[in-house]
């Protein structure tokens, strides 16, 4: 690791994973807290599942002013915020006592993995250089890595340990991760990058518009369908796959497997983002989304799983789409700010997710009319790609390093 950008493209992978596990612990340890600490929490999937409402929303709402903040400290410094502040509020929430208090740990370690988004991936694209799909491609599968290890490992040590251990541990290993960063990271990213600067597009200010209003859009339902997806997913296993699993640890393990296979779609969806134009990858996984999740209304056990791991699967690999279009129409000192105002509305999504889940399912008792709302998500999306994006590659100029 003596290339500067290649450690901080490894830190950065980690970082995704860190941020995206710390939000679904919550998801797989509730199965445990209902029966094991009813007496504090309640007896409810629902209103233990909506003590997580403060942490999307301030995880949604935290990534605005990251762009403002990083032109004050550095990007660095903020990383370096995200690492120590995840991992220590993290630990915290397996040490409350009360439901205020799990809420409000749980809302401050959403506002510092807020960080992460906005500022890692400007940080990412920085170092990858004309590589920005396959390195977003690779960075996705981290993040959904974390989603695969945070269903399994919660659920190991859950039913080893307990439920607390659970948010203790991975918040350890955030701050080790944190110290790691601070140790082996010393810049902002820009190392290298006049040797390697992104191409930047010719293209006309009205393209842009679409481009920007199309990342708009997929941050709202595609937010949506990621957040719905891996929310919901443990609980839809343990209601609608009680025939093939059982147990919260084959529940978690069953999750995780999906989540790892899914998790994998980032790696040829970047590859053809270099190569090909957007709006046919985009139109076809939206299109296999509303496909599945009309299935999934009447699936159970394994044709449940048969439909979940194919959804998953389309849901993970539209998440470099958004990434990339930002990465190729804007400016470097732009680009945080971009990024975070993206992040803003699909994070911002994810505010609605746990009391949407809770509502929905304590009024049926079933997935049903979650996933017909999700396939109209689904079907918007197809429509924006057909209407927004480009359906053919424009051209590339020359590259232009960026001004120092």
């Amino acid at each position: 690791m003596k290339d500067p950008a290649t450690r901080q493209i490894l830190f950065i992978n980690a970082a995704h994973m860190l941020t995206h596990y710390s939000l679904l612990i919550l998801a797989t340890a509730v199965l445990a807290m209902v029966p094991q600490a009813g007496d504090v929490f309640g007896q409810d999937y629902g209103p233990i599942l909506a003590l997580g409402t403060g942490m999307f929303v301030l995880y949604g709402l935290g990534s605005l002013p990251m762009g403002w903040l990083a032109d004050r400290v550095g990007r660095r410094a903020l990383m370096l915020a995200f690492f120590f502040g995840t991992g220590v509020f993290m630990a915290l929430a397996g040490l409350v006592s009360s439901p205020w208090a799990l809420g409000v740990v749980l809302a401050l370690m959403g506002a510092f993995a807020a960080i992460y988004h906005p500022i890692g991936t400007a940080m990412l694209v920085e170092a990858a250089g004309d590589k920005v799909g396959s390195a977003v491609g690779v960075n996705g599968v981290f993040g959904n890595l974390g989603l695969a290890f945070a269903a399994v490992v919660t659920g190991a040590v859950t039913e080893a340990v307990g439920w607390r251990a659970a948010f203790i541990l991975p918040g350890i290993m955030s701050v080790a991760a944190g110290l790691g960063f601070a140790a082996l990271v010393r810049g902002d990213g820009s190392q290298g990058r006049a040797a390697k600067a992104m191409p930047q597009l010719d293209v006309s200010r009205a393209v842009q518009v679409k481009v920007f209003a199309m990342v708009a859009l997929a941050s709202v339902l595609g937010g949506m369908l990621f957040y719905a997806g891996t929310v919901a997913l443990p609980k839809i296993f343990e209601d609608r796959a009680a025939g093939v699993v059982s147990g919260i640890t084959e529940v978690g393990g069953l999750v995780s497997i999906v989540f790892a296979v899914a998790a994998l779609a980032q790696l040829p969806v970047g590859w053809l983002l270099d190569r090909y134009p957007v709006r046919w990858i985009q139109v076809s996984l939206a299109a296999a989304q509303l496909v599945l999740l009309l299935f999934a209304v009447g699936a159970t056990d394994w044709l449940m799983i048969g439909v979940a791991m194919p959804l998953l699967f389309a849901i993970f690999g539209e998440i470099p789409i958004g990434d990339w279009l930002v990465a190729r129409y804007t400016a470097d000192r732009w680009r945080s700010r971009a990024y975070a105002v993206s992040y803003v509305f699909s994070m911002g999504v994810s505010v609605a997710i746990a009391p949407l889940i809770a509502a929905l399912y304590g009024a049926s008792g079933d997935f049903t009319s979650l996933f017909l709302v999700l396939a109209a998500c689904a079907a918007g999306m197809c429509v924006a790609a057909l209407v927004l994006l480009p359906a053919t590659r424009p051209p590339a100029v020359p590259a232009v390093a960026p001004a120092e």
